[in-house]
């Protein structure tokens, strides 16, 4: 993502208006590894500036979403986390605290689909999110497993919202 003061200027650059409430906003977001979601950014921009609304977080992240940068995603239940890296990368997701890390995967090229194979379907975009626990949760995971969020549960091995593609090495072991 672009410093504050760059994406101030793209933002008029486009016609849209550079507030203070925008500027802290760009503040929060530049070199921010955290994937926050639009309340916990809300949260963190209230601190400093009280008057703030959701509504205008929303606006923004969707605005910097369609001018590519920003990345919206839904890893898990609950709220869309947004990215500033929008470069090709992949994602590690804690189950147990929702954190989320970029992760660069060495040989792993760009995923494509033939769209004649799978009735015209076009892909859009990509994302591959590796499941587990950080550190500081595997730490204290004993009996983790027990205590995760059944919204969480939804989402692994087995549950109708779980999808998982064999790979050429899977299917021939």
């Amino acid at each position: 993502m672009r410093n504050p003061d760059e994406l101030a200027s793209a933002f008029r650059a486009v016609g849209l208006k550079v507030t203070p409430q925008r500027l802290a906003l760009f503040r929060l977001l530049h070199d921010n590894g955290s994937h926050p979601s639009a309340e916990a950014l809300h949260l963190a921009a209230s601190a400093s500036m009280p008057g703030i609304s959701l509504r205008t977080v929303y606006q923004t992240l969707s605005d910097l979403v369609a001018m590519g940068e920003l990345r919206q995603m839904q890893l898990c239940a609950g709220s869309a986390r947004f990215d500033p890296n929008v470069d090709d990368h992949h994602h590690l997701l804690c189950d147990r605290c929702q954190s989320v890390r970029d992760v660069y995967v060495d040989g792993l090229g760009a995923v494509t689909v033939d769209a004649a194979a799978f009735g015209g379907f076009r892909v859009r975009a990509t994302d591959l999110v590796f499941r587990g626990l950080c550190a500081e949760c595997t730490e204290c995971a004993d009996g983790a497993a027990d205590t995760l969020d059944p919204s969480i549960r939804a989402t692994r091995p087995g549950s109708p919202h779980h999808h998982h593609i064999t790979t050429t090495k899977e299917a021939t072991s």
